[in-house]
């Protein structure tokens, strides 16, 4: 499997299966999902806690230390599919909606270049 040939629906079957072989739905209801999302996004964090920007960025070039963060994303992804999984949530439509109100909000012509609303250097 990869990013360019895999889609989101296979993605979330392997999830399905795995949870599915050790009877595990009768644990995944939507709030304890959504508390080991956190807690993974949590652990994710700390891979980056107390880095400069840059060293962040250095993290790529890093094999093992790599390896360590695709391991905690994979964590955050498999919660989240097996999030949308259990709410029944379509997540290409939610991303393109969601897509739709963040252009809208920050449209390309005030925003572009910027931070956000509250830019940090005063641009926005």
């Amino acid at each position: 499997m990869n990013d360019d040939e895999t889609t989101i629906f296979q993605l979330r079957q392997v999830v399905d299966r795995f949870v599915a072989e050790r009877d595990w739905h009768q644990f995944h209801t939507p709030k304890n999902l959504a508390m080991s999302l956190a807690i993974e996004a949590a652990e994710l964090m700390e891979h980056f806690q107390w880095l400069t920007p840059e060293q962040s960025w250095q993290v790529a070039d890093r094999s093992e230390k790599k390896a360590e963060v695709g391991e905690e994303i994979s964590d955050v992804l498999c919660y989240l599919l097996a999030l949308a999984n259990e709410l029944k949530l379509d997540l290409s439509t939610a991303l393109e909606a969601k897509m739709v109100k963040n252009a809208e909000k920050y449209p390309v012509h005030r925003y572009r270049g910027l931070f956000g609303p509250e830019d940090p250097a005063g641009k926005g």
